[in-house]
């Protein structure tokens, strides 16, 4: 059903535009503009109140939308984050083809810095990392869906440097992703210091790209 719509509107819509063929009786139809508009209030309420006091009610007062409409998209708060969480993991980075790995890890390095640093991601990712230690459900899924995401971009890496010889073939996959994946993460959660050194980016591609060929 369309979002605000009742029953009758949207029986009415669908015979106006007959030829069309009549959703089921019951079949929701999500708009795309509305569930964007409440992840994007999603991460302002998170960056504004923190995951313990973020609330359905003001996840919707901040799209513009009713409860209802977050309600037919997740069936509750918790499976809302995990699913942003898991979406800009998979989604939100490159996959490098730059032909060398010290080009491919300055890109990557690149645009995960400039993600980190965003000033959003710097009041959510410490705050998720506390409700993470204090939920199970949320460190699995959270542990999961970055370490995929993070993962599917290493190997891929890993695999085209292989493919040039740069690497040897059989590299170990789980230290290489430690080597290419920690220290960005590590300064980003841990240190959480200002903005990085001058020619910070290039000296850690180059160092990474030589403890992956020794592997």
């Amino acid at each position: 059903m369309l979002d605000g719509m009742t029953n009758a509107d949207a029986t009415a819509s669908a015979s106006a535009k007959a030829p069309r063929r009549r959703a089921p009786a019951g079949a929701a139809v999500l708009r795309e503009d509305v569930t964007e508009a409440i992840r994007a209030a999603v991460f302002e309420e998170l960056a504004a109140v923190g995951y313990a006091r973020m609330s359905i009610e003001g996840i919707a007062r901040r799209a513009g939308v009713g409860k209802t409409a977050v309600y037919r998209r997740w069936r509750s708060k918790l499976h809302l984050v995990l699913d942003l969480v898991s979406a800009v993991a998979v989604q939100g980075l490159p996959a490098p083809d730059t032909g060398s790995l010290e080009g491919d890890l300055r890109l990557l390095y690149e645009v995960t810095s400039r993600a980190l640093r965003h000033p959003v991601a710097g009041q959510i990712i410490p705050d998720l990392q506390a409700e993470a230690a204090r939920n199970p459900d949320m460190a699995d899924a959270m542990q999961k869906a970055l370490r995929e995401g993070q993962q599917s971009v290493a190997s891929g890496i890993v695999a085209a440097a292989a493919e040039r010889g740069e690497v040897r073939a059989d590299v170990d996959q789980e230290l290489a992703l430690d080597l290419i994946s920690g220290p960005l993460y590590w300064r980003a959660v841990v240190v959480r210091g200002p903005k990085l050194p001058k020619g910070y980016l290039a000296s850690l591609a180059r160092a990474t790209a030589a403890a992956l060929k020794a592997l």
